[in-house]
């Protein structure tokens, strides 16, 4: 158990970490397929690894983090 089974659409639970960064962004709960698809039209994401390594996801949490 990778601990985000909660974080995960159903058909996702029990994957293995690298299954998870390669899965769809739709895998993460509340990320649906029209989400999706305007995140890839947006940014070019594509995948759970994409949106993780997204330059502007991380700029939006160094703000955060220096607001705090």
């Amino acid at each position: 158990m990778l601990g985000v089974e909660n974080k995960l659409d159903k058909a996702w639970e029990g994957k293995s970490a690298q299954e998870l960064a390669a899965a769809p962004v739709a895998a993460l709960q509340g990320v649906s397929e029209k989400d999706a698809e305007l995140l890839q039209q947006a940014f070019g994401i594509r995948t759970v690894a994409d949106l993780g390594n997204n330059k502007f996801f991380h700029w939006a949490q160094a703000i955060v983090a220096l607001a705090k």
